[in-house]
């Protein structure tokens, strides 16, 4: 029983930091671009300005309706729906506002003593599963291949420029 929970374990942490790594690389810079934009400046001013009940309020919906996606995205991968999957990850990655709103909203929700409290028991499983060997061998697995990939980008940026990385 021990040796297939730390499978899972393991299977879990691979499955997570993979599809962290990939999809990052293109939520990342949409994210950006969306967070530059001049009318959201003002969005995050008036996030900002709202009382903590209400930002629960607009904290909570992107929660509830964009963290089932991975788990959604599993099961069309699992019943072989592979475009599906991924379109379904791609779309709820990319719609995913929790961490923003989170950031933008932390310090009034913090004022909610239910979700101070349950925010801190978060953490605590956090570090928790942070701090199992599982998950620091797939971290070190995924800097390696991020610093792989760095290294490779100026390589193919000679290729698709029609010169070549090679010196010939």
């Amino acid at each position: 029983m021990n040796r297939i929970l730390k499978f899972l374990t393991y299977l879990i942490a691979v499955v997570y930091f993979v599809v962290d790594v990939v999809f990052m690389a293109v939520a990342k810079p949409v994210s950006d671009w969306i967070a530059r934009h001049v009318m959201l400046r003002r969005l995050r001013a008036w996030i900002r300005s709202l009382p903590p009940y209400s930002s629960l309020a607009l904290f909570s919906v992107p929660v509830i309706i964009l963290e089932p996606v991975k788990p959604v995205a599993a099961y069309l991968a699992a019943t072989g729906q592979i475009l599906g999957s991924a379109l379904t990850l791609i779309v709820g990655e990319l719609l995913k506002l929790v961490e923003r709103l989170f950031r933008l909203t932390r310090d009034k929700l913090m004022k909610i003593p239910a979700f101070a409290w349950a925010h801190g028991k978060f953490r605590q499983v956090k570090a928790w599963l942070e701090a199992t060997a599982a998950w620091k061998t797939m971290r070190a697995l995924s800097r390696a291949a991020r610093d792989y990939v760095a290294h490779l980008r100026p390589r193919f940026r000679g290729l698709t420029e029609g010169g070549s990385s090679h010196g010939a």
